[in-house]
């Protein structure tokens, strides 16, 4: 059992506190550090916080992502994850513990916001953390699992399932999947109402969860009560008009998605396989509702859409959302600043009227 992320570098300290600073000047002194007039493109504003955090990540003197190896690129990751975390969000109790993967058990973290603290089964929610399928785990998503469990009122048990490219496809979609169906079989022992568990995740984890929840539907069995889906991945097989709209410079790059696929996917593998590319998934029908939050300046914003839009055609209850200033990754922004925060509280406060 835990109380508190893992201990943070002298380094991460120092940067979330600056970052920190910085986001809580005047709107006017911010937008002044950002680079003075704001940014517009395809109709929208970036957000002059979002303007700021950009501008910020450029004067960082670390390499890109595509220049360096998986190992390298973790700490990276968890290292800019830190900086925007903020002070963790209290919690009744937070567990280490274990669910089944496809191939051995996978360590997973389960949050009890302080709501929750009875014994008394209640929603809970299975979470996939983003990262591109190579990138990421539970220390770089503890920001976001904290805030929405807190905000939604659930249980939030985030999931570390297989990286690539040390595992690559389909080993995440299979641990995800096992994962799901391992904590409906023992939802009693994780205080959860198995009537009310759902699946969620941002990026690569909203894959995730999409992929779960159509196999599910597919195989019968138990299946997630609600999708919670975070600017998801949806078609690796062809790229979007947000790719050419917002594929440099806007946090996640065009480069970054070839990066992440290209360890992902084999070479050979088909990327129409809809557990690649579930865009592409010939029948929708039959999963579970869901909430479809993009953020306007990402290069997969217009996958997600049109994914929200397919699941409506399928007679799916979906409710599709953009937070239009913001860019991929905001989730993780949530400790600093007010607008991605924000965001954070609006699909919190959906999930919590869903379950």
């Amino acid at each position: 059992m835990i109380d508190a992320p893992a201990r943070m570098t002298l380094r991460e300290r120092t940067e979330s506190a600056a970052v920190r600073a910085l986001l809580a000047l005047p709107a006017s002194a911010q937008r002044r550090l950002a680079g003075g007039a704001p940014i517009r493109r395809d109709g929208q504003v970036l957000d002059h916080e979002i303007q700021l955090l950009l501008r910020l990540m450029e004067a960082d003197p670390a390499p890109a992502l595509p220049d360096l190896t998986p190992a390298l690129a973790r700490a990276e990751i968890l290292r800019t994850a830190r900086s925007v975390a903020g002070t963790p969000v209290a919690m009744a109790r937070v567990q280490e513990l274990t669910v089944a993967g496809a191939a051995g058990p996978l360590p997973a973290r389960l949050y009890v916001p302080l709501e929750r603290a009875s014994d008394e089964p209640g929603p809970l929610l299975v979470y996939f953390h983003g990262g591109g399928w190579v990138v990421g785990d539970r220390d770089s998503h503890d920001a976001p699992c904290r805030t929405i469990a807190d905000r939604a009122g659930v249980r939030v048990l985030s999931v570390d399932y297989r990286l690539a490219p040390e595992h690559p496809f389909p080993a995440p979609v299979d641990d995800a999947l096992a994962a799901f169906r391992d904590v409906a079989a023992r939802a009693d022992a994780l205080g959860a109402d198995p009537k009310r568990i759902a699946v969620g995740g941002d990026s690569a984890g909203g894959h995730l969860s999409t992929v779960t929840a159509l196999t599910c539907a597919r195989d019968g069995g138990p299946a997630p009560a609600f999708q919670l889906l975070i600017y998801p991945v949806t078609d690796l097989s062809a790229k979007s008009d947000s790719y050419r709209l917002f594929g440099e410079g806007f946090f996640l790059t065009e480069a970054d998605m070839d990066w992440y696929a290209g360890h992902f996917v084999p070479a050979g593998d088909e990327r129409s396989d809809p557990r690649i590319s579930p865009l592409l998934a010939e029948d929708l029908g039959e999963v579970a509702p869901a909430y479809v939050v993009t953020a306007g300046f990402d290069p997969l914003r217009d996958e997600g859409e049109a994914y929200a839009a397919r699941l409506r055609e399928a007679g799916v209850a979906v409710t599709q959302r953009r937070q239009r200033g913001l860019v991929h990754g905001f989730v993780n922004m949530v400790g600093v600043g007010r607008a991605s925060s924000a965001a954070v509280s609006e699909l919190s406060a959906v999930l919590r009227a869903k379950l």
